[in-house]
């Protein structure tokens, strides 16, 4: 190889050694000003709020089978001025024991802007859900007594939207304690055949990366 070769090829490799070195420190600055950004604006996580539940039939039968349909007043509070949140998919549903009792209802995709509020009224039912063993004499007794505690759980994704940047998918999961007073009628409001809780109840709230 001559050395006009030689010097030829050193260049070709400094030019892509540069480019390289251009790219990742591009990268870098771009991480730091994104990772700046984030640690300046730190969102906070939504706030959630059951509002009530409305019990049209709660009813455990033999074996050990439970049937339910209830509606909930559910309803979320953006606590940023400057981040919005997209909700990207969720479901919610009512359990029991940390037992699922009712099928997952899909609540409508929804963008929420800065400080704003949504409220969401679904249907939970379910249908004949076996119960666990374990779980069906507890229940009984709750029943018997008057008082059950279900839990309305929201699981799914929300993004985050800073001007006309947005995140990634974050996950995002909710659970709204909800003390049904069955065998005391003054706790709730008769509407029709149904028996309306007002509840107020706040919600615990998690997000993290999905």
């Amino acid at each position: 190889m001559t050395a006009k070769e030689c010097g030829h090829h050193d260049s070709d490799e400094q030019r892509a050694k540069r480019i390289t070195v251009a790219i990742v420190g591009f990268l870098v600055v771009l991480g730091i000003v994104v990772f700046l950004v984030w640690a300046i604006l730190h969102p906070d996580k939504p706030r959630f709020t059951l509002q009530d539940v409305t019990i049209y039939a709660f009813n455990l039968t033999a074996p050990n089978l439970l049937t339910s349909n209830m509606q909930i007043t559910l309803s979320s509070h953006n606590p940023n001025d400057k981040i919005g949140i997209y909700y990207q998919k969720l479901d919610v549903f009512a359990s029991y024991q940390n037992q699922q009792i009712t099928l997952p209802t899909l609540l409508p995709r929804t963008y929420q802007g800065h400080l704003d509020a949504t409220v969401w009224s679904p249907i939970l039912y379910g249908n004949a859900v076996p119960v666990a063993p374990f779980l069906e004499q507890g229940l009984s007794q709750d029943l018997n007594t008057g008082m059950v505690l279900l839990n309305i759980k929201v699981y799914g994704q929300l993004k985050w939207r800073v001007g006309t940047w947005i995140s990634g998918r974050y996950q995002i999961n909710a659970n709204c304690p909800a003390y049904i007073a069955f065998s005391d009628r003054t706790k709730g409001i008769q509407v029709g055949p149904a028996m309306k809780y007002q509840l107020v109840q706040t919600c615990t709230v998690d997000v993290s990366l999905n």
